[in-house]
């Protein structure tokens, strides 16, 4: 198949298509944004998935197909299926690489992966957020400077009820004084999971070029360590 990585973007697609205020952002969805920054970075192949699909859009013949799966959620986690879950769990386990983004910590697979319950402080107040690079030689934050900074962003705060990352990438400071774990990588099985907080629907953050950065490193690192430990497919 190539040297190609493959990706699918999974996305709930509820608030795009319910509030008006989101779809100014995301016209085609989340999932959509996302995966044509992903194209336009080449390297990759890259389908999308969505909650009211079949299986949610994740059978096994897609999950096979994929190296490294991106998981947007927030108002349907209980929805998503103990059989997708599980199959989604499996995957990662032989050595598919998962990036988790913004509500996903509550997710059930994010859940499960960790085996906490994953809770956080949050505030939606549209504050600024300094998302400061505290491990400057990993690949995630390769051509990234001492920061990325968001004008406008949901703030999520500690205590963040998580293992202890096995590598912590990214700190974030709020204008209201907060802080937080928000890039953070975990070691399951064969795979890696990749949590990076930002991406609430109604900011624009997803347009950012440097978190845009940060994804497409995500995934071409940790897409590389899949192919490798999938037989380099």
């Amino acid at each position: 198949m190539g040297s190609e990585i493959g990706v699918t973007v999974w996305n709930e697609f509820r608030h795009e298509r319910e509030d008006e205020r989101v779809r100014a952002i995301y016209p085609d969805g989340i999932h959509e944004t996302i995966a044509g920054f992903l194209r336009r970075a080449g390297g990759v192949r890259v389908g999308t998935a969505t909650l009211s699909e079949p299986e949610h859009g994740l059978t096994e013949a897609v999950l096979a197909e994929t190296d490294v799966l991106i998981w947007w959620g927030h108002r349907a986690h209980e929805e998503v299926s103990e059989e997708v879950v599980t199959r989604v769990q499996e995957a990662v386990l032989r050595g598919m690489g998962l990036v988790v983004l913004h509500s996903g910590h509550y997710s059930r697979i994010f859940r499960r992966l960790m085996g906490t319950s994953c809770t956080l402080k949050w505030r939606e107040a549209d504050e600024t957020e300094r998302l400061w690079v505290v491990d400057p030689a990993h690949p995630i934050v390769s051509g990234l400077g001492e920061y990325i900074e968001l004008p406008e962003e949901e703030m999520y705060g500690e205590p963040f009820d998580i293992p202890p990352p096995d590598e912590l990438i990214l700190v974030s400071w709020f204008e209201g004084g907060e802080v937080f774990r928000s890039g953070c990588v975990f070691k399951r099985g064969r795979g890696r999971v990749f949590y990076f907080r930002p991406g609430h629907e109604t900011n624009r953050s997803y347009h950012n070029p440097e978190v845009q950065r940060v994804i497409v490193n995500a995934v071409r690192w940790l897409g590389g360590d899949a192919r490798s430990e999938r037989g380099g497919r």
